[in-house]
């Protein structure tokens, strides 16, 4: 990496994910110290209590300080082996960014902006990691649709009423030219399916245009390369759009005893989306009402309460009023 080209928040970015640290520690830290996030942005995006993760971000701050640890950007073998918790860190941020977990706007479009920069900076300290450039991608094709993401009054506006002129053309073609000449390279890792699912919807010209099939085969490659909860939860729409409504239900249903999101506004947001396309329009709201008391985003509150309310059929008049 040119000399020019090396930047503060990268060194502090590997500071933060030095191998002293526990992994959880390090990418605690870093969105901390690199990204600005609240620790209770941080447990939000780690799906832990705001205490749990007050010590640990704590912890590693100590670590840090009794350590000694050098700031720089590492070289060879010692940039490697943190790469991994790097990526995960800058996952974050954006993510964070993109829907922030709570306060009174749906993004934070500065953590996005510094997440996207830090990874196009990564990325060109490492061009040939294939991982490195899915993420790179995968932040690039998500970021395109922002423009089109909230209405005039900052209320949540979702992928399918999304007016896809707005979406910005030049960063969804610089993604897919990434993710296009990335993916046939190497072994494929979970970024690069992300980035290949958000392609997908990207290249659509409406939801019903969208290569539904893939992005099911797709989530369905992500949960044997990295299985977790919020992979699956993705699917079960992939799931409905394929095979049904009521076969993503039961996607959903597997879910439900996980600790990890069976509480979360989203498992609940999901749910009431395809007991909707059911039209169980009841028990739809309910999952509607259920998801807007879980989530401490205001935009989504809002958007998840007027679902609910145009399922909701209006109190009649008592006789004689």
């Amino acid at each position: 990496m040119p000399e020019t080209d090396r930047d503060d928040s990268l060194a502090l970015l590997f500071l933060c994910c030095h191998p002293a640290l526990s992994s959880p520690s390090r990418v605690a830290l870093t969105l901390r110290a690199v990204g600005g996030l609240t620790t209770t942005q941080i447990a939000a995006a780690f799906l832990v209590p705001e205490a749990t993760m007050a010590q640990r971000i704590s912890r590693a701050k100590q670590t840090v300080k009794n350590s000694g640890l050098r700031f720089a950007v590492p070289e060879g073998d010692a940039a490697t082996a943190r790469l991994a918790e790097v990526q995960h860190v800058l996952y974050l941020v954006f993510n964070e960014g993109y829907t922030a977990a709570g306060g009174a706007d749906l993004t934070a479009p500065e953590l996005s902006a510094e997440a996207i920069r830090l990874a196009r900076l990564l990325h060109r300290l490492v061009p040939d990691d294939c991982e490195t450039a899915g993420l790179l991608a995968l932040m690039l094709l998500t970021e395109a649709r922002r423009p089109a993401r909230t209405g005039p009054g900052g209320d949540l506006v979702p992928l399918a009423e999304q007016d896809r002129t707005r979406w910005n053309r030049a960063l969804v073609e610089e993604g897919t030219e990434l993710i296009g000449r990335t993916l046939p390279r190497g072994r494929v890792g979970p970024y690069q399916l992300q980035a290949a699912v958000a392609a997908v919807h990207d290249e659509a010209e409406s939801v019903g245009d969208t290569d539904w099939p893939q992005v099911l085969a797709l989530y369905e490659l992500l949960e044997r390369v990295e299985p977790n909860p919020v992979a699956t939860l993705n699917k079960a729409v992939a799931v409905a759009m394929v095979h049904g409504p009521a076969a993503g239900l039961g996607v959903l249903d597997e879910l439900a005893g996980d600790p990890r999101v069976a509480a979360h506004h989203r498992l609940a947001a999901t749910r009431g989306h395809l007991l909707e396309l059911l039209g169980r329009d009841a028990a739809a709201a309910d999952a509607f009402r259920a998801a807007a008391r879980g989530t401490a985003s205001a935009p989504e509150r809002r958007h998840l309460e007027g679902r609910a309310a145009r399922l909701t059929p209006a109190r009649q008049p008592a006789a004689g009023a």
